[in-house]
């Protein structure tokens, strides 16, 4: 059955594994894919998918009522909402972009939905509004929100008014909270990618504080599989945690790339840790295996091994991100034209 979606953020990391998901099992249906472009956004991520005539890429913020609502009204079937500032350093130093963009974004996008009756709304959210745990016990979708950073409480915030729009106007809304995520085309300033390429340019590794923040990864293709059957199956006013229950220690994980691409461990450098730098996440991922059938695909040692090895088969893609040529991509192909979705 053809379908028409709005995905926002699909040039990011996961939006862009997402698209490939979505356009490989479901051919059938037509993509929006909306994105400013800010630093995290790389369209070369999406080549593969130049030409294909179900696929539509247009530039724009998703806080852009005027500029979004066109699409809108040309009617589609559901939207999954990905775009977001996600880097918790970044909300330390710049908080106000993250409400602008996390929070007042997310209300526009509700309202045009709610105003032309998409069917099916999909936040993308993260476990970090949970807070942080001790050494034991796991985020379940019913522990209250409890988020340490403005990144976080930004999301959070974002969460609520989906909430709200389900409980207030009855709006066909839905939540999926996932795990740190890991994969091809993640953006370089996150842990495992940031670390793979300095490692393999001999540069220091930065370790916050003593390295034993405790996160829990999942594979990126895990939660585009995940929020496929909560968007095509799930309640709707639900929330959905989705979780590869491969809890580590970030000391651990620089080690394990360290051993896989035979560098020194002289390169881990311990810097001053961030502040409120949550201790420990890990997920209970228990409603969306029994509801939905949802099960991790790969084991956290496939996942690396696969992921270490994008990586070094791809160095020319990072390598670009970390001059800042990435940038310069839009323009080559894009220019000032825009692409319609109608």
């Amino acid at each position: 059955m053809k379908k028409r979606l709005l995905i926002t953020g699909g040039a990011g990391f996961i939006g862009s594994n997402l698209i490939h998901y979505l356009a490989n099992k479901y051919p059938q249906y037509e993509l929006l894919n909306l994105d400013l472009l800010t630093y995290a956004g790389n369209l070369e991520n999406l080549k593969a998918l130049e030409g294909n005539p179900n696929y539509r890429f247009v530039k724009g913020d998703v806080g852009d009522r005027q500029f979004l609502e066109p699409y809108f009204a040309t009617g589609l079937d559901g939207g999954i909402h990905l775009a977001a500032e996600s880097h918790v350093d970044r909300s330390i130093t710049q908080p106000d972009i993250f409400v602008q963009t996390n929070i007042l974004g997310t209300q526009a996008l509700l309202d045009l939905a709610r105003k032309y009756k998409v069917p099916r709304f999909l936040q993308v959210s993260t476990d970090e509004v949970y807070g942080s745990l001790g050494e034991t016990g796991y985020f379940s979708e019913t522990k209250p929100l409890a988020p340490n950073s403005p990144y976080s409480a930004s999301k959070a915030s974002a969460d609520l008014l989906v909430l709200a729009a389900y409980h207030t106007f009855g709006q066909p809304v839905l939540i999926t909270r996932c795990s740190n995520n890991y994969g091809p085309f993640q953006f370089p300033e996150k842990l495992i990618p940031l670390m793979i390429s300095n490692a393999l340019e001999e540069k220091p590794l930065p370790v916050y504080g003593d390295g034993l923040n405790v996160r829990d990864w999942l594979h990126v293709k895990d939660h585009c599989q995940g929020i496929d059957l909560v968007f095509h199956g799930g309640r709707v006013g639900e929330v959905y945690n989705i979780g590869g229950n491969n809890e580590y220690p970030n000391i651990d994980i620089v080690k394990l790339i360290i051993k896989a691409l035979g560098k020194s461990e002289s390169l881990i450098t311990y810097v001053k840790d961030r502040p409120g730098h949550d201790r420990r996440y890990a997920i209970d991922a228990t409603k969306i295996k029994k509801e939905l059938a949802w099960a991790p695909e790969y084991d956290f040692e496939r996942g690396m091994a696969i992921t270490i090895n994008w990586y070094l088969e791809n160095q020319v893609w990072w390598q670009t991100i970390k001059s800042g040529a990435y940038q310069q991509y839009y323009q080559k192909m894009y220019g000032q034209r825009e692409r319609s979705f109608s």
